[in-house]
């Protein structure tokens, strides 16, 4: 029995020193046959234009909104607008839509292909496939549509053509003011207004 003891025990002796050695030697070949790593190389990443991510800055779904010294409400969305490059102050945008809440209870609506707006002078440009309707019934296009945003003034620089009320018209500028003291809007046309009338059909009568 003591024998058989006497051998347990140096076995277990022997193992005590085997065993860390074994690892140490497994360690040892996984590092001599692993990828030589260069430590001067640098990490594999995605190769990013900073300058050009600089330049991209800007937001997605913006929207602006304010409210005019006479009280008209105006709110400008935008799929997407960033700062220009060259003036920080200067916003463009990408598939815009203004909509004016006027005082009068007036609502004009107006969509662009792109706009700009400019925060130092509180004014901006609607520009490309300008659409201007009202719920007063005017429907009108054209390619520019410049507004402040402070009080309500906007005005087309070029040609306008649209239905309203009265019929089918063209002008060669359009201009909406309002008047501060009575808060109400003025849509007028002017340059060569032609205006192709379009008579009502009377209201029907209970006999």
């Amino acid at each position: 029995m003591a024998t058989t003891d006497n051998f347990y025990s140096r076995l277990v002796a022997w193992m005590k020193i085997i065993l860390p050695l074994t690892a140490l030697g497994l360690l040892s070949t996984l590092f001599l046959i692993s990828r030589h790593i260069d430590p001067t190389k640098s990490i594999p990443i995605a190769e990013i234009d900073l300058e050009q991510r600089a330049q991209d800055q800007g937001a997605t779904n913006a929207a602006f909104a304010g409210v005019t010294r006479g009280g008209d409400e105006v709110m400008v969305t935008a799929d997407t607008a960033r700062p220009s490059p060259e003036n920080p102050r200067l916003i463009n945008a990408e598939d815009v839509t203004a909509t004016m809440q006027l005082v009068s209870g007036t609502v004009v609506t107006v969509t662009s292909d792109r706009g700009n707006m400019d925060q130092s002078d509180l004014d901006a440009s609607l520009i490309g496939n300008v659409n201007i309707e009202t719920t007063t019934g005017y429907k009108v296009t054209t390619e520019r549509l410049d507004a402040r945003l402070d009080v309500l003034h906007a005005e087309t620089p070029g040609p306008i053509s649209g239905v309203g009320p009265p019929g089918d018209l063209k002008a060669g500028r359009m201009v909406l003011t309002g008047d501060e003291e009575t808060g109400q809007a003025h849509l007028v046309f002017t340059d060569g207004v032609k205006l192709v009338y379009t008579p009502q059909p009377p209201e029907d009568i209970d006999q």
